[in-house]
């Protein structure tokens, strides 16, 4: 997008320090996965050069393209000037850019290492199940009903096989500088894979806290999923339907499970600072969001009537 490269800059990406390369932030992958999308998703930022040997930074890297522009955290700045119904127009094409990765032919030949395709929803199932039962701790609520509810209502086979984020967020994608409203670049494509659309979709709605959640779940918004304009969840799953022809009659599923990879994903973390792994005070109320992340998967499953 013209404008939105900047000349002479370029950006390092490397893992965090401490972080275990065999099961996270495989620096290597991410920048393979992104040369791979880039002809086929231009907002995926140029890789410039991969580095492998780790004599040179104790670790892998890369080097890409430096996107300019803003990223939205937990409000939009005043300074945009969106109104309601630039902000709806916003959250439009917010998602209209997740559709169109969706669209992308997985068979291509470019991209079909990304992912071991047929299957995803059954080994994410399994795989989250095991990490949730790894990742407790004394007060951890087993949520044994929660795990044998995923199991037993777990589609029969996927709805498609397609290239999936697995982490679409707001604070994931760059928006134009002379144009909020406008998407210039998608970043974080380390969980990129070949999956379901719907488990992509389920786990970006996890994080999508709108005007009237509960105080609780509004606590934990990291995006500005509830300003003026916006759309709810419902309406978004059903947007989302209408540009794919996607069927999503059951998807109750998709986003209990997008709740129980959020809450795993927040215990993994807890686990750490419970054991004294970490004494980030941050981290000390990730127990408490855990727990309420567990009973909405209740809510919305059935399991629980509160």
């Amino acid at each position: 997008t013209p404008g939105a490269r900047a000349a002479g800059r370029r950006m390092l990406r490397r893992a965090p320090p401490g972080a275990s390369v065999k099961s996270a932030h495989d620096m290597t992958r991410e920048a393979r996965v992104m040369a791979a999308l880039k002809p086929h998703y231009p907002l995926v930022p140029e890789i410039l050069a991969i580095c492998d040997d780790a004599s040179v930074l104790g670790q892998s890297f890369y080097a890409m393209e430096r996107l300019r522009g803003t990223i939205l955290r937990r409000d939009i700045p005043k300074a945009l000037g969106l109104d309601a119904d630039a902000t709806r127009r916003l959250c439009l094409g917010f998602w209209d850019r997740l559709v169109d990765l969706h669209r992308i032919d997985a068979r291509t030949p470019a991209l079909q290492h990304l992912g071991k395709g047929e299957g995803y929803i059954e080994r994410q199932v399994l795989g989250w199940s095991e990490r949730w039962q790894r990742a407790a701790v004394e007060d951890t609520d087993p949520a044994t009903d929660v795990l044998a509810w995923l199991a037993q209502h777990r589609p029969a086979r996927d709805n498609a096989v397609r290239v999936i984020h697995n982490d679409y967020r707001f604070d994931n994608v760059v928006l134009a500088l002379d144009d909020p409203q406008r998407i210039v670049g998608v970043l974080d494509w380390e969980m990129a894979t070949l999956g379901d659309p719907l488990m992509d979709l389920g786990g970006s709605l996890a994080y999508w806290v709108q005007a009237d959640d509960d105080t609780v779940f509004r606590a934990l918004r990291r995006q500005p999923s509830d300003a003026e304009g916006m759309l709810t969840r419902a309406e978004i799953i059903d947007y989302y339907a209408s540009k794919t022809g996607l069927d999503v009659s059951g998807f109750a599923f998709y986003e209990v499970f997008g709740l129980f990879r959020l809450a795993v994903i927040a215990q993994q973390i807890y686990r750490r600072y419970a054991l004294g792994h970490t004494r980030n005070p941050q981290f000390a109320g990730f127990g408490d969001g855990v727990r309420h992340l567990i009973e909405r998967c209740r809510r919305i499953s059935g399991l629980s009537a509160s």
